[in-house]
């Protein structure tokens, strides 16, 4: 087979308009555990970070690790417990979140990372008191079935207070934080806290230009069995129906709340995107097609439809 050069070159200056606009920006990169979990995806998502920091963007990556703390608690005999795509954490629960995603899921993620010559650095939300939490409460929750009840979700935080002091330190320094989703208080207790609302957290803190979302799905489905019914752009209302029809549900519906909160808090952009796909990063963040789900606020929909500059 011959290669065509040329398509090479187009492809490069087809994406300089792309590199002027992000350079010097932040990006918020939340993992999955199903990306994590899955040595080539890790592979090939840690080379397009590498892409992505060799041209001056600023990175945040977060991750999450809720099928391999699945695992650990099935081995230890103990059944997890999901509602509306989160996790009920007793204590058992609690100290799997703390050795799975704190600590091996983020010392793995590190050395990937440093194998495409990444300088990164592990952190938890409990680190400089990056992310501040209290327990939360029970909660009247309406589940995928569609049923209304109240849950107590046990040791799992509500995010009070970012402060990004540590991070803005280490993108000042050109490192690539890698946080994991706990948190903690000030009175030295250790929470839970979902990774999507981590990631939503430190990116409306940061003030990013992008969250994005690898996930173990193409993006948000009209119908979850359909690959084909993918939405490619939505705002919030167009996503009020999706919900009001339990077309999201599981681990997606966190993932678009969060989206939702993001945008309204000031990120311009957010996505949710395949990360097992070969290259769906860098072609949903170089190219107008893109490969999954951008959601924006009303007001930014209304520029992202004015402009040439569609991503």
């Amino acid at each position: 087979m011959t290669i065509d050069p040329s398509k090479g070159i187009a492809g490069l200056k087809g994406a300089l308009r792309y590199v002027r606009a992000y350079r010097d920006r932040t990006f918020v990169v939340k993992l999955g555990g199903d990306v994590l979990r899955d040595a080539d995806a890790l592979d090939g998502v840690t080379a397009q970070l590498a892409l992505l920091a060799s041209l001056g963007i600023r990175l945040v990556v977060v991750h999450g690790g809720g099928p391999q703390v699945s695992a650990l608690l099935r081995r230890t005999g103990e059944e997890p417990v999901m509602v509306a795509g989160r996790r009920v954490t007793d204590a058992a629960a609690l100290e799997a979140v703390k050795m799975v995603v704190a600590g091996q899921l983020n010392v793995d993620l590190l050395a990937a990372l440093r194998e495409h010559r990444v300088q990164a650095v592990g952190l938890s939300g409990v680190d400089a008191d990056l992310i501040s939490a209290v327990r939360r409460p029970p909660v009247s929750v309406t589940d995928d079935a569609g049923a209304t009840r109240t849950v107590d979700f046990g040791e799992v935080g509500d995010v009070v207070h970012v402060d990004v002091r540590v991070l803005q330190t280490l993108l000042e320094g050109r490192f690539v934080p890698v946080v994991a989703s706990l948190a903690g208080d000030e009175d030295g207790n250790v929470f839970n806290v979902n990774a999507d609302t981590v990631a939503e957290s430190l990116a409306v803190a940061l003030g990013a230009m992008k969250l994005i979302y690898l996930t173990g799905a193409p993006g948000v489905l009209r119908d979850r069995e359909d690959p084909a019914t993918l939405v490619t752009f939505a705002d919030p209302d167009d996503l009020a129906g999706l919900m009001a029809s339990g077309a999201l549900a599981g681990g997606m519906r966190p993932k678009v709340e969060a989206c939702l909160r993001a945008a309204a808090g000031g990120v311009e952009r957010t996505h949710i995107i395949d990360g097992r796909a070969p290259d769906a990063l860098l072609l949903e963040v170089f190219t107008g097609a893109g490969c999954g789900t951008m959601i924006v606020g009303r007001k930014e929909k209304a520029t992202y439809i004015g402009v040439d500059l569609a991503d």
